[in-house]
């Protein structure tokens, strides 16, 4: 569900791009430090951008450095970390722990097992320090996965949770920001959730797994249907978004939240 909240690159100046890149490789750098090399493959395009927002909106310190990785052992990367860097692997490695506990609880996957085995450690030193963050993220996706299993269509009502979990996790702080934060979070999950079922509709109905729009997919004018709504709510995001005080990096987050977040979209419409 993870993995749509990615720039536009063509569009991003150079520069630019090369800092979007240093939060992101960052992130990986500070999974693997905190959490071990299986946590790396956890990570998200979507977490690099909590990492630029909050970073825009808080301005903290910064520490650059450049490391070889294994995906560019030719080269160093330049890396960039700051105190919610180190926020995001924590949020990414609770979001992965109970996604796969969910998966062997309501499924029995054998890979969520195996995920909830290997992440458990983890999530729970995670937790320790973020309590709440761990139980609404917790309860959230346990209500998903409910209101999915009672097949429940209703557009609105089956993307309040991602709405409402992602409103979190974009909290780091109770502050004047706060309200703002939360709106922002949840019009974003809200638009994730239903991004992710527009993109699977087809396999999932081959599949025969539950989307909630596998009763209209395949109705005359349903991808035009399907962008507007997914358009209305990127833009109460936006709205939200552009309410806080943001300075540095503003084109990168623009450049994602105005374009980024739409190429799947595009994409999946240029080939019908």
């Amino acid at each position: 569900m993870f993995g749509y909240v990615m720039v536009n690159k063509p569009e991003l100046k150079i520069r630019e791009y090369e800092r979007y890149k240093g939060f992101y490789c960052g992130l990986c750098r500070e999974l693997k430090c905190q959490y071990g090399r299986l946590s790396q493959l956890t990570l998200t395009y979507d977490m690099t951008f909590l990492i630029l927002l909050l970073s825009s909106l808080y301005e903290p310190s910064e520490l650059e450095e450049r490391h070889i990785c294994l995906v560019h052992p030719g080269k160093k990367q330049r890396m960039i970390g700051n105190e919610f860097t180190m926020y995001a692997a924590d949020m990414n490695v609770l979001l992965s722990y109970y996604h796969f506990e969910d998966d062997w609880k309501d499924e029995k996957k054998i890979a969520g097992w195996l995920g909830s085995q290997a992440f458990r450690s983890k999530a729970m030193h995670s937790a320790s320090f973020y309590p709440r963050k761990a139980k609404v993220i917790q309860e959230q996706l346990g209500q998903l996965a409910k209101l999915e299993k009672e097949n429940v269509t209703n557009i609105d009502e089956i993307s309040r949770p991602f709405g409402e979990l992602m409103s979190e996790l974009f909290v780091y702080k109770e502050d004047a920001f706060e309200v703002i934060l939360r709106r922002f979070g949840y019009f974003l999950g809200k638009y994730i959730y239903l991004l992710d079922a527009y993109m699977d509709v087809e396999e999932d109905y081959k599949k025969e797994c539950f989307n909630p729009f596998l009763g209209e997919f395949q109705e005359d004018g349903f991808s035009d249907k399907i962008s507007q709504i997914l358009e209305h709510t990127i833009r109460a995001a936006i709205v939200e978004f552009e309410k806080l005080p943001l300075e540095q990096d503003l084109p990168i987050l623009r450049n994602i939240l105005y374009e980024g977040v739409k190429i799947p979209i595009m994409k999946k419409r240029g080939k019908e």
